[in-house]
């Protein structure tokens, strides 16, 4: 069995089930075939004694009607009841109330039972055979009754090869369909293995496949149930292996585009001071440390968001019910000398208390970052409205301003790493502040948007709201980052 199903192609998983289905359909066919062995033969055996005892009866009846029309023994003629006999299949044995033989060896096999009967029916039928077995195998009594008064007996005995032939009948028949139920188990099973075993083999193509490079291998989700199930969830998994590296392709042009300016910068100029073509004065050496300062800058931001990502994978460990009005008035406040700095007015728009399930440190890192990127990009004059309430059960979190706002192309754009618009390239940044506003708003399962019509830009943020009251400890006066 496993070599057939080795060549239909089914793998070790696949045979074993094979092996499985046909040991367990082997052992119900056995049990089934016994039980029906044993059932038949109970029923062929309860079925002949019934006819076998119906015969006797019927014998019995017409030998009583002989002897009641004889007056006796004595000149009864027994052909009736031996040719119920016969008709049975029995010889007829006949014999009086005192056990003495009155009529032997009548019905099948013999001849002359009129005759016997007649005449010298008494000495001719005891010669015959006598009064027969008395029991045993095959052999049936009846009582002969007339009047209400047993007057003799009747045995008949049958041929042992009767019952033995409806067996082997029933048998032969019984071997037949176990056999064709066998072969057409062989076949549904061969069927439901390749059914059950084709997805995951494909599956299993497929990941060997992407594991060896082919980056655009994936396996034909189909099957049953989970198997359908496990087939999608691999072509996610390779859908989002093939994001990861190409995100991290682009992080790394990215990061070494971003490095190179200031790195080539601060070698020209280090280069320069060793040689002796300049002086190392004070401008000089101001220039040198901002290009340090930059460096310094690109790598905190990557920090972030590397503390961002992680913060996504396990956010829970810091949480705590948080006043959300509480904690913008607080980081609003800390933030307000820069934006007044910057020429802008601040508004700040409670609408009522909203708690948050929530990391405040994180929050405090988002809503700072939406404030400082008001402060680099907005103009003199300009105003910044921060707004907190509820919409549709979830608490949201809106920053608006009147700066010069996002071109509709760049829109798209905005939340990826290091990614920056035509208008920030005399801004200083890195480009990261919004993607790591988004890594840890997602992982606190909210969402933020952004939208501008050419004029302004308004960020939205929607958190799950929290059913309990806010723990004052941890909602104000942390994570100003």
């Amino acid at each position: 069995m496993p070599s057939l199903a080795s060549h239909a192609g089914l793998g070790p998983v696949g045979r074993r089930l094979m092996l499985a289905f046909v040991l367990v359909t082997a052992f119900s066919l056995v049990v089934v075939t016994a039980a029906a062995v044993v059932g038949v033969g109970r029923g062929l055996t309860a079925s002949q004694d019934e006819t076998h005892q119906a015969a006797a009866a019927s014998s019995a009846t017409a030998a009583a009607a002989a002897y009641a029309a004889a007056g006796g023994w004595s000149g009864a003629d027994l052909s009736q009841a031996s040719a119920v006999a016969e008709a049975a299949g029995a010889r007829l044995f006949v014999t009086s109330a005192g056990g003495q033989a009155v009529g032997a060896g009548h019905g099948a096999g013999t001849a002359g039972a009129g005759q016997g009967a007649q005449g010298q029916a008494g000495q001719g039928m005891a010669g015959q055979g006598g009064a027969g077995p008395a029991g045993g195998t095959g052999v049936v009594s009846a009582p002969v009754t007339v009047a209400g008064e047993q007057v003799g007996t009747v045995r008949l005995v049958f041929p042992p090869a009767t019952l033995t032939r409806a067996r082997d009948v029933a048998w032969t028949w019984i071997g037949i369909a176990a056999a064709a139920a066998l072969l057409l188990a062989l076949v549904a099973g061969w069927a439901v293995t390749r059914w059950v075993t084709g997805p995951v083999l494909r599956t299993t193509r497929a990941a060997r496949a992407f594991a060896s490079g082919d980056r655009s291998a994936r396996t034909t989700a189909t099957g049953p149930g989970e198997l359908a199930e496990l087939g999608h969830a691999v072509n996610s998994m390779a859908d989002a292996v093939v994001r990861s590296e190409r995100e991290q392709r682009t992080l790394t042009a990215d990061v070494a585009h971003e490095l190179r300016t200031p790195l080539a910068a601060l070698q020209a100029g280090l280069e320069e001071l060793r040689d002796g073509l300049v002086e190392p004065d004070r401008a000089r050496l101001a220039a040198l440390h901002d290009q340090v300062l930059r460096l310094g800058r690109v790598v905190g931001d990557l920090a972030e968001l590397s503390a961002a990502e992680a913060e996504t994978a396990a956010p829970a460990a810091r949480r705590a019910v948080v006043d959300l009005v509480a904690l913008v008035a607080d980081e609003v406040d800390a933030r307000t000398p820069q934006l007044r700095a910057a020429g802008l007015d601040v508004d700040l728009h409670p609408t009522g208390p909203v708690v948050v399930p929530a990391d405040a440190d994180r929050l405090h890192q988002v809503l700072g970052n939406l404030l400082a990127n008001a402060a680099r990009y907005c103009r003199p004059g300009d105003r910044v409205d921060v707004r907190v309430g509820t919409d549709g059960g979830r608490a949201v979190l809106e920053v608006e301003d009147t700066g010069p706002g996002i071109p509709p192309d760049e829109l798209p754009h905005v939340f990826e790493r290091l990614w920056r618009g035509r208008g920030a390239a005399h801004v200083a940044g890195s480009g990261i502040g919004l993607a790591v506003a988004r890594e840890i708003v997602t992982a606190h399962g909210g969402t933020i948007e952004v939208a501008s019509a050419g004029r302004g830009t308004t960020v939205t943020v929607r958190l799950p709201v929290a059913a309990g009251p806010a723990d004052p400890r941890r909602t104000a006066g942390q994570g100003r980052r």
